[in-house]
């Protein structure tokens, strides 16, 4: 799972190369809507979805809508792999959220050295990896810190208000919504001039292997681990992206990069330690049978 959502930065900065962000958002959604409609159907996950429809538009706008166009505008200037390092903020974000919604325990000393190891990190990684000639792109950078805050949001929602209801039926309706909206801004986006190959390669991969198989495997992996222990994914993600990225687009991985990587990573485990008398906050606020806090990238 790791390696399947850390792909995602490769495939869309290849992607919006060629393709305007709706275009990839529609695509994306689209397909792997149908791939997991017909499993939650066969399942009989739908229904019960459907059933708290109004919960899981507001989940899919949060999770799913706002974040994956943002994190495609976003990379037409942010390298992929230091989008990828910038989205693993997601778990010391979900510390502060879990604050905002009552759990006092979110912001005990030990995870506030967390949530300040992180934003070091960040601060590292924007200002000198970023802050070449051309200035640092902030919108871009904006946009990423917001897909951070839906990221760690959402999950929450989720966990609250869709607790009893099958994940799959979840996810599968959350698709579909999205690509429903986005369908006409799509349209009126579309391409010109035909794209190459590369890049309707990359969405179909991030269709099929990103979204649609990789929710399928990320269940798999909640019913064998728990959701607390899945969203240690979130630690592997940003390494993926940033070698992937190194290796096949031939990004910078500068020493400030590996060490904003470090702190962000340190941030992000301090900043979600359980207490001694407390579970980690993502096992508190999700359950086996729920959606789970992940970063889907």
């Amino acid at each position: 799972m790791g390696a399947v959502w850390g792909l995602p930065y490769l495939l869309i900065k290849v992607a919006v190369k060629h393709l305007e962000p709706p275009v990839i958002v529609f695509g994306r959604t689209s397909l792997a809507a149908l791939v997991l409609t017909i499993i939650a159907a066969r399942a009989g996950a739908l229904r019960p979805a459907l059933a708290h429809w109004r919960v899981v538009v507001t989940f899919a706008a949060i999770e799913m809508a706002g974040p994956w166009w943002l994190l495609t505008d976003a990379e037409r200037t942010l390298p992929s792999g230091l989008t990828g390092l910038l989205v693993a903020c997601v778990p010391i974000v979900g510390a502060v959220v879990a604050y905002v919604l009552g759990d006092r325990s979110a912001l005990r000393p030990l995870r506030v050295l967390g949530i300040a190891c992180g934003l070091v990190g960040v601060a590292l990684l924007v200002g000198h990896d970023l802050g070449g000639a051309t200035g640092i792109p902030w919108r871009s950078v904006i946009q990423v810190l917001a897909v951070c805050v839906g990221y760690a949001t959402a999950p929450f929602i989720a966990s609250r208000k869709l607790a009893d209801v099958p994940t799959l039926g979840v996810i599968a309706l959350s698709l579909g919504a999205v690509a429903i909206a986005y369908a006409p801004w799509a349209w009126l986006s579309r391409p010109q001039v035909a794209p190459p190959g590369r890049a309707w390669l990359a969405v179909l991969t991030l269709a099929v292997v990103c979204t649609g198989v990789a929710f399928v495997a990320f269940f798999a992996l909640i019913g064998e681990v728990g959701p607390a222990r899945a969203t240690f994914i979130t630690f592997i993600n940003p390494a993926v992206a940033v070698v992937l990225g190194a290796l096949l687009l031939h990004e910078r991985i500068t020493a400030a990069t590996i060490a904003g990587f470090a702190l962000v990573l340190g941030g992000c485990w301090f900043a979600t330690r359980p207490t001694r008398h407390a579970a980690p906050i993502d096992e508190r606020l999700s359950e086996p049978d729920g959606v789970a806090a992940a970063d889907v990238g």
